[in-house]
């Protein structure tokens, strides 16, 4: 299986004003002539991370990544307001304008892959080809599914942990219920319920479970803006116009436009009927399914596939 390319450092960074509140941090590694990609990251609210870099040959591709509004390293951190997907939309856009690039690759996983639409379909024309981790359209069905019944059949142990500090009268509708605590008033319970959110989705993105739940899941700063803005997304049903309407404008608009799409047989987080949809309505894209993994970019057989996908387009396009 192909591993992750060494570590590599940022050759560029910089902070983007996009509005009159927020600003976002961006960076670039890798040839400042290759093949530009930008890099969406998870969540929303994840942040991205040095890691994302080891996904792309150095020597063939220009690395671009962005911490999207209110996270990592962009400001003011954990912040709703104009937040949404057609923010970030710009957002993206903003940048390539500002870094002087026609066209580049796409390369997102879990809600990194609903931004990678989402921008696709905005910007079509932009878009080389998108390589895609861990669908997700953000449609009722499969918020439902992981946050408030579904996914707890699998993980009741650590399903039991995340609904812990919502009373057992609110339980009926969680997504509310945390949402009233994430954005209220009371610190203490703002900080309970952002671990809490931010565990359950920690402990159940590997085949691992809860043994391999990663530490930034539990610190402060980085579960709160993952968990506020997360909800804040889910709440406002990712900002679309209507449920499902990223799919159908999928297949409207990206029937030309080259796709990779990398799943987890077992992926928890976001089901792979999400993915079997995402290629039934867009035939040019090369659906791979991973035998023993779950919804980590990290799990070897998903970064073995990825790494493929970024070799294959680098051939194609660089």
């Amino acid at each position: 299986m192909l591993k992750l390319y060494a570590p590599i450092e940022a050759r560029k960074s910089g902070f983007l004003r996009v509005s009159d509140l927020h600003e976002v941090y961006w960076e670039e590694s890798g040839n400042p002539d290759g093949l530009p990609v930008i890099g969406l990251h998870g969540g929303p609210g994840g942040g991205s991370s040095p890691d994302m870099r080891r996904f792309f040959d150095p020597r063939i591709y220009r690395i671009i990544l962005m911490d999207q509004r209110g996270c990592g390293k962009s400001t003011p951190h954990s912040e709703l307001r104009e937040n949404d997907t057609w923010a970030l939309v710009d957002d993206i856009e903003s940048l390539r304008e500002h870094l002087g690039i026609d066209k580049w690759v796409v390369f997102g996983g879990s809600w990194g892959s609903t931004l990678s639409l989402a921008y696709a379909v905005t910007h079509t024309e932009r878009v080389i080809g998108l390589i895609l981790r861990g669908i997700f359209l953000l449609t009722k069905a499969e918020v439902s599914w992981f946050y408030q019944e579904g996914a707890s059949r699998l993980f009741p142990d650590s399903y039991d942990r995340y609904i812990a500090p919502i009373p057992e009268d609110e339980r009926g509708d969680l997504l509310n219920a945390f949402y009233k605590r994430l954005t209220g008033d009371d610190a203490a319970a703002r900080s309970r319920a952002a671990k809490a959110w931010a565990c359950w989705e920690g402990e159940t993105v590997t085949l691992q479970g809860p043994t391999s739940l990663a530490k930034r899941f539990e610190e402060d700063t980085f579960a709160d803006a993952f968990a506020r803005i997360e909800c804040h997304y889910f709440v406002n049903e990712g900002f679309f116009p209507e449920d499902g309407w990223l799919l159908k404008q999928a297949a409207a608009k990206l029937q030309d436009v080259p796709g990779i799409i990398v799943h987890g047989r077992y992926d928890v987080v976001t089901p792979l009927s999400t993915a079997w949809a995402l290629k039934k309505a867009w035939p040019k894209a090369d659906l791979h399914v991973i035998p023993a993994a779950g919804h980590s970019s990290m799990e070897p057989g998903i970064v073995d596939k990825l790494l493929r996908a970024t070799r294959d387009f680098g051939r194609r396009f660089g």
